[in-house]
């Protein structure tokens, strides 16, 4: 029996077996949500169609360049190269005319005289047969081809020393980029790397020999870049064909340069303890 038995007698049978004591509500235990990580950036995301007008020819068209504000940077290179997540930014930066076939960095695609374009034009627009394609990306096959274009317009057009070796750098860093994307495949195509790394070294090597020359014969800035820049940028391809003295000199005007950052002076500083290492080995 309860202690509210009885209550039937009085009317209020429906009272009877009533708790005295209210049970304490439960505090609800909110989960906290969990940290859901965001998506990863989609190559096709970070890009869009500019429009351009073609300086040999006058068409107009458009390409696909990377949305640089969009983009997160997740560091850089030895030799400079940004990497980014999601998207290789190599493979944005030629810009070439679909009717005439010009193709230059898009820091030089405006930079045409009239003599350049009447070479361009009997030398590559009458002959050139161009590959079509209208994917949402462009694949490193596609790029290579573009920069194989780019740097065929710059001969023709007897670019300066500095154009052509801007050109070999960046096409170094694509092969390097299309290298890092085979590996991560689930059977990597070991031959087509190795051939990657042997054409990245080659484009290098030309790289180093054209800076070296318009660092002597072109006035600064060269390719956007200061002295301080070039002179590191030097030292860092010196290092790799064991150029040793050269690099040794070049980090050296960097270390001591009043216009260097200390970033700057710390990577020289390492790179120096690197050529001592690399030269104990011998």
């Amino acid at each position: 029996m309860g202690i509210f038995s009885g209550l039937k007698d009085l009317g209020l049978e429906n009272m009877e077996n009533m708790s005295l004591f209210e049970e304490s509500k439960k505090e609800t235990v909110r989960k906290k949500p969990v940290a859901v990580a965001p998506p990863k950036a989609q190559e096709k995301d970070l890009i869009y169609d500019r429009s351009f007008v073609c300086p040999v020819c006058g068409s107009s068209f458009t390409a696909k360049i990377m949305k640089t504000s969009k983009a997160r940077m997740l560091g850089t290179d030895q030799d400079l190269r940004a990497r980014y997540e999601g998207i290789d930014a190599a493979k944005y930066e030629v810009v070439m005319c679909p009717i005439c076939a010009y193709a230059a960095l898009i820091r030089y695609f405006t930079n045409v005289t009239d003599a350049q374009a009447k070479l361009i034009k009997e030398k590559i627009s009458q002959i050139v047969h161009l590959t079509t394609y209208n994917d949402e990306i462009y694949s490193y096959e596609q790029a290579m081809e573009r920069y194989k274009m780019a740097l065929v317009n710059a001969v023709v057009k007897r670019a300066k020393t500095s154009e052509k070796a801007y050109i070999c750098l960046r096409n170094a860093w694509l092969l390097r980029g299309y290298a890092e994307s085979l590996r991560e495949e689930a059977e990597p195509k070991e031959e087509l790397i190795q051939e990657l790394a042997k054409q990245e070294n080659e484009f290098l090597e030309n790289a180093y020999k054209g800076f070296t020359e318009a660092r002597q014969s072109e006035m600064f800035p060269i390719c956007g870049m200061n002295t301080i820049t070039i002179d590191y940028l030097l030292s860092v391809l010196a290092i790799r064909f064991h150029d040793y003295n050269v690099a040794t000199k070049l980090l050296s005007s960097v270390i001591t340069s009043s216009g260097a950052s200390a970033r700057i002076k710390d990577k020289a500083r390492e790179m120096k303890e690197q050529i001592l290492r690399e030269q104990s080995k011998k």
